[in-house]
């Protein structure tokens, strides 16, 4: 076993610090727009293809750096320990690893450069009202109409449907009632379709909510919209076996940034409490009270991060997807509790001034509360491991 970095990763760290170090004097700026305003900045999405993340995920004969999901997740985490965690850069991935695993040579040619070059920015909807866990219930439906499909229905919680080029979108190419009148399994009859985000016939609806930085959520109307042929991506009856492609590299790089999260919750936690006294001269660091729940916070970040890079490694060595499924959802589980106990022990440790909004604490919180339910909630990662990895009966 080796738990060193290689030298390739320990360069790519040093030059995202490098060029975060240069971005620090507007970090407050940068952090005001993304927690409180909904806006991610513009240079921050620039810098990360600069240093060759967004091309991360993309073979050099495509003009990618080819550093792998584990260089990715290494890169996301230092961003996130920044404050500046960017789900966007997770989504346009799934796009990207959809086309890449289930695309045409064609569409890898068109996608995969303008991708690594930040170019294109890439929406995710599969999600909708009455189809959220259970993914399958889906009534979105792509109807063939000789070289094109009509598209029809809606999603929700469609992130940054508002700043996307493309907008990846899972639809069912068969109902799901004769699905189920043949006998075949709910996965059967799924398409992927990658879509303009400004195509005619579709109607996008802000919602009001919170949780995902720098981005809004949107519910997205489909009348009729027009899709060719080359934009389908894998086969029109099975693109789930394309679709879980891209869902283990999410919930992987999620675990990343919640790993993020946490050190810049601990990092500022630790700094108070190192400073701060309440009766006399005494820190309140030297309080075993505030001490204790930092320093599990400390050994939880380890294990999620041996986790989630075990999760990118088996990614980057084609391992199949049930097998990496298996540790992308114990890594997401794992990296998604360390933020929100990161963050509630860095809120109690500043008392009231953890819901100074300046301090970005209570702003944070929310995002990593989301990452309790999305991706995947984790009552359902919990189901997956006992039934697929305990063998024990299906729950649900």
């Amino acid at each position: 076993m080796e738990f060193s970095l290689s030298d390739d990763q320990t360069m790519l760290i040093e030059v995202v610090r490098d060029l975060l170090r240069k971005r620090e004097g507007r970090r407050d700026e940068y952090l005001r727009a993304i927690y409180e305003e909904q806006s991610f900045p513009e240079e921050l999405w620039d810098d990360m293809g600069q240093v060759g993340i967004l091309g991360a995920l993309v073979p050099e004969e495509y003009g990618g750096t080819g550093l792998g999901l584990l260089g990715m997740a290494i890169a996301l985490e230092e961003f996130a320990t920044h404050g500046l965690a960017n789900a966007f850069c997770v989504l346009t991935t799934m796009a990207n690893m959809a086309i890449l695993r289930g695309g045409s040579e064609e569409q890898k040619r068109h996608w995969m450069p303008r991708i690594a070059e930040g170019k294109v920015k890439c929406a995710f909807a599969i999600t909708e009202p009455d189809a959220g866990t259970n993914s399958f219930r889906m009534r979105s439906f792509a109807q063939r109409d000789g070289e094109v499909y009509r598209l029809s229905g809606g999603k929700g919680w469609i992130t940054g449907a508002d700043v996307a080029d493309q907008i990846l979108v899972v639809a069912r190419t068969v109902p799901l009632q004769e699905i189920e009148a043949q006998g075949l399994p709910r996965t059967h009859g799924v398409g992927l379709f990658l879509i303009d985000a400004d195509a005619a016939g579709l109607e996008k609806q802000v919602m009001n909510t919170a949780g995902i930085e720098g981005f809004r959520q949107f519910m997205l109307y489909f009348d009729g919209v027009e899709v060719p042929l080359e934009r389908r991506i894998g086969d029109e009856q099975a693109g789930v076996a394309v679709l879980f492609q891209a869902l283990n590299p999410e919930r992987i790089l999620a675990a990343a940034t919640a790993i993020g999260m946490s050190e810049f919750a601990l990092e500022k936690a630790v700094a108070h409490a190192a400073e701060r006294s309440v009766f006399g001269d005494t820190p309140i660091g030297a309080y075993q009270a505030v001490q204790h729940p930092l320093a599990r916070v400390r050994i939880a970040q380890e294990g999620a991060r041996l986790l989630t890079h075990k999760a990118a490694w088996l990614f980057d060595q084609h391992l199949p997807p049930d097998e990496v499924g298996h540790y992308a959802n114990m890594a997401k589980l794992a990296g998604s509790e360390l933020a929100v106990d990161a963050i509630d022990a860095a809120i109690q440790t500043h008392g009231g001034g953890g819901f100074i909004r300046d301090n970005h604490l209570i702003n944070l919180w929310a995002a990593a509360r989301l990452l309790k339910t999305a991706p995947i909630n984790n009552e359902m990662i919990l189901n997956q491991i006992a039934e697929h990895m305990l063998g024990l009966p299906r729950s649900y």
